[in-house]
């Protein structure tokens, strides 16, 4: 039985070197590497804007020109890919995996089509590739984050994604604990019990695309400790118009974090700091 009177254990804001109460905001960049309009916007948005890191899809048909774009101070992870969800815009793993493609080429649109093909085998060897190829290409990874959450919903796959964060020594991007019991399994408790190091709290926006309302209302709700919020900021371009249909929101994540000063307005008033994912991983590293 645990001591009452022992003290609790450090907080992941006090470990990071700030104050119990601090209340610390990670604003990430998806889909970096998937069109060119992404490509730009993303940069734009962590090196001009408010975002704090971003992470890459190392299968799209622009990582490579991404990754020609990364620079040392970018704080960059890997977005684990296993979907191809637009109707016309097609990739596919980059190793020998049968049961990850679909019938119209490239991976499964959907995440139900994945889970029922994939070989979890298939899924690790690819995963790992998508890590060492994004490190051969001279970026310094930062964390692990998923593609559509395909691989923390199931028990098989998280196995994977939990296995390669010990490996490689990342943090990894986790939905919130209150996920926990619909999802079925304890992945927070299981990442922690393996010396992982993610975020306390994280901000699920509604659609997936577009999180300027999520934002915005959560700014001043936010609670003590490291909460990650996510974005998909990409410029305005034919190209983005002929591939996404929710291209808008792509480009008013870009306005939002880009052009728009009210959001770094609301966080100074909220006393909101913004941190990347660099500052977690080399926790979890010391550890």
């Amino acid at each position: 039985m645990a001591d009452p009177g022992a003290p609790a254990s450090p907080s992941l804001a006090e470990r990071l070197g700030h104050p119990a109460d601090a209340r610390l905001v990670i604003i990430s960049c998806d889909d970096l590497g998937l069109c060119h309009a992404a490509n730009i916007g993303v940069y734009r948005a962590i090196r001009e804007g408010t975002a704090t890191c971003a992470s890459l899809m190392v299968p799209a048909p622009w990582s490579l020109h991404a990754a020609g774009m990364y620079g040392p101070g970018d704080d960059i992870g890997v977005h684990l890919t296993l979907n191809a969800e637009h109707r016309a815009y097609r990739w596919g793993p980059i190793t020998q995996a049968p049961s990850l493609l679909s019938g119209d080429g490239g991976f499964p649109r959907s995440i139900d089509d994945l889970w029922e093909h994939a070989d979890p085998e298939e899924v690790r060897r690819e995963c790992r590739a998508q890590i060492e190829r994004a490190l051969a290409w001279d970026i310094d990874v930062t964390h692990l984050a998923p593609h559509l959450t395909a691989i923390t919903l199931r028990p098989e796959f998280f196995d994977v994604y939990l296995d390669l964060a010990v490996e490689f020594g990342l943090p990894l991007r986790l939905s919130g604990a209150s996920s926990e019991r619909s999802i079925g399994f304890p992945f927070r408790r299981l990442a922690a019990e393996e010396g992982v190091v993610f975020p306390d709290h994280f901000i699920l926006v509604r659609g997936g695309v577009g999180s300027r309302r999520t934002i915005e209302k959560v700014v001043h709700e936010l609670r003590p400790g490291v909460t990650e919020v996510y974005i998909h900021p990409a410029v305005d371009a034919p190209e983005l118009r002929a591939l996404a249909d929710d291209w808008p929101a792509r480009v008013d994540d870009h306005e939002l974090v880009t052009r728009d000063h009210s959001l770094r307005q609301m966080l100074d008033r909220a006393n909101v700091h913004r941190i990347g994912y660099r500052p977690l991983r080399e926790l979890q590293r010391a550890a």
